[in-house]
């Protein structure tokens, strides 16, 4: 039963069926930013439906970006390029919630030649922006922020080449300093810590520019030309992660998931579950615009533990919240350490889940970079806060499925931020 603000989740015998997901956040974003630059139109089919990216749709509008979405047909948007050159907007580019917009969109109106000004909700106007101020201001862009947070001014025009050692790994702040190293001057080397996700040079080269990689450095050319796409977006990754957790749970579920991103830098999550014991196959893998695409087959089975940490905190750091739902499920548990990066995610990620399990009867150790939660528990039904972040309501519903009695998550709207119809599709999915 949902409304406005709450759902209440009960418990479950089963997960079973087949689900094809909404396009990824991740490329939709970058997909839409790159076409607007383009030259020519681009066709994006299964766009993602979360609000995040229908923030990054409205700030290009109001950029001069054409863009119209199809009726009648399968989340279809099409972007009318306007080439390198964006057009001074009126107002201050909403950006909703989307930390991915903001911080992907500074880069490229650090090289406009005109001043804009970004803000998003109260949720956004915390979480720190210094990590694309920095390097934007060392290649000419001025900025002007309220202490690290939004809103940001920004101050366009010729921007310089950069060679920048990323302190924090985040493919959010690379996909960004790709996007200005585009309307730089000369060659910018973006070096990251350690590995994140590589979206931003795929969709940069199905665009048609030169991105090369040597370790964990990447480079790009300034004043390439881009040429626009006919493109499907693939099923997101993310979001599946809730329904591989779901059928994670039940020994005897069966779950099909079609068109689904099988990018190798987000694909850790596929081997972390099958190290835990849930059984994956994948079939009908292809590549498209250098983004690999598969369907899993996936069974349950009997769940061990998993301890998280280094590279692939960094590779699981979305993923992270509904891993930590059902760990008290598993039989040893789950331990996640380096994440203090969820910390300043929409909530204190960390806070949130520790809060959530302890409200439903688990044991669970808090640190300042991570959890520790032991695992053969057993959950009751309770009342927990989505903390105003989609994961947390997501990641809650799935743990509310093996408790004991009803579980009533408040704020549960926030979940259209990634995914307006996840409630309902899990329920299609479940068996009592």
């Amino acid at each position: 039963m949902k409304s406005d603000s709450q759902v209440s989740v009960r418990s479950a015998r089963n997960v079973r069926g087949s689900v094809s997901l909404p396009g990824d956040k991740s490329i939709s974003h970058r997909y839409a930013m790159l076409a607007a630059l383009a030259d020519g139109p681009s066709h994006l089919e299964n766009y993602s439906t979360g609000a995040d990216c229908v923030s990054t749709l409205g700030c290009l509008r109001s950029l001069g970006v054409r863009w119209e979405r199809k009726e009648n047909a399968d989340n279809v948007i099409e972007v009318q390029g306007s080439g390198l050159s964006l057009t001074a907007p009126k107002q201050p580019l909403d950006c909703g919630n989307s930390g991915s917009t903001i911080r992907m969109l500074s880069g490229i109106l650090a090289g406009q030649r005109f001043s804009s000004e970004m803000a998003g909700d109260e949720s956004l106007s915390r979480r720190p922006m210094e990590r694309v101020i920095k390097p934007l201001t060392l290649m000419g862009a001025r900025i002007a922020s309220q202490s690290g947070r939004p809103p940001l001014r920004i101050t366009g025009g010729d921007l310089k080449s950069i060679h920048y050692q990323m302190p924090v790994a985040s493919a959010q702040v690379k996909t960004c300093l790709l996007f200005a190293g585009l309307l730089a001057e000369g060659e910018s080397r973006i070096e990251e810590p350690m590995r994140t996700r590589d979206h931003g040079e795929v969709a940069l080269r199905a665009f048609g520019a030169n991105v090369e990689r040597k370790g964990n450095e990447v480079r790009i050319r300034g004043g390439q030309r881009l040429k626009g796409i006919e493109a499907r977006v693939p099923g997101d990754l993310s979001s599946a992660a809730f329904f591989l957790c779901a059928a994670a749970l039940f020994p005897e579920s069966q779950l099909t998931t079609t068109n689904l991103l099988m990018n190798p830098t987000r694909a850790r999550l596929l081997d972390i579950l099958m190290q835990m014991g849930l059984h994956i196959s994948v079939t009908q893998l292809e590549e498209a615009h250098g983004e690999l695409v598969g369907t899993l087959q996936v069974t349950g089975g009997r769940l061990k533990g998993a301890m998280i940490a280094g590279a692939d905190t960094a590779a699981l750091i979305d993923e992270i919240p509904v891993l930590a739902a059902i760990a008290p499920y598993t039989e040893q548990g789950i331990e996640v350490r380096d994440a203090k990066e969820l910390r300043v995610k929409e909530s204190d990620r960390i806070a949130s889940i520790a809060t959530n399990l302890r409200a439903m009867g688990a044991e669970v150790e808090e640190r300042e970079d991570g959890l520790k939660i032991p695992g053969a528990q057993a959950l009751r039904g309770a009342e927990l806060e989505s903390f105003s972040d989609h994961r947390i309501a997501m990641a809650f519903s799935i743990a509310a499925l093996r408790a004991h009695g009803e579980t009533l998550i408040r704020g549960s709207e926030c979940a259209a931020i990634s995914y307006p119809a996840f409630f309902s599709t899990l329920e299609g999915l479940v068996e009592r």
